[in-house]
């Protein structure tokens, strides 16, 4: 099985603090971050950053649907990393200020991948297809945090 990586990132008109307040705000703002590619949220311990527990359903190919249920630690000041209990994926959000008033978020996601042909094709269609989402989801937390 071979790791799978994708990631994606954006510059946002908000001071980092702002920023990822919105985004470890998991009983509030997260939600309404999500593209149609999300299902089912629903925060089940927490809701604020470390200690969240959080489930959604990732739909991302019509065929392909991954039941999530996410355990939210912060390792560091400005990093929120949600490590799926059903799979081995990670999701790391890292954000850090990028000049006056402005922020750089950072999203990153691994897991290993099927072996063989399967695996071929994961590891090269999947990081595409997950960076859509997440490049949406950014357009809606830039929009969020710069009103």
């Amino acid at each position: 099985m071979a790791q799978v990586e994708a990631t994606t990132e954006r510059v946002v008109t908000a001071d980092a603090e702002k920023v990822f307040d919105a985004l470890a705000d998991y009983s509030g703002t997260r939600e309404r971050l999500l593209p149609e590619h999300f299902s089912e949220y629903e925060v089940r311990e927490g809701g604020d950053g470390e200690g969240t527990l959080v489930h959604w359903k990732l739909q991302a190919t019509s065929k392909r649907v991954r039941d999530c249920l996410m355990e939210v630690s912060e390792p560091t000041d400005g990093e929120l990393v949600e490590k799926d209990r059903n799979s081995s994926m990670v999701t790391t959000w890292r954000v850090t200020p990028a000049g006056e008033g402005r922020s750089r978020v950072v999203v990153s996601t691994t897991w290993k991948g099927a072996g063989g042909i399967g695996g071929f094709f994961e590891k090269t269609f999947a990081p595409k297809g997950l960076a859509r989402i997440y490049d949406a989801m950014l357009a809606r937390l830039a929009a969020e945090v710069e009103k």
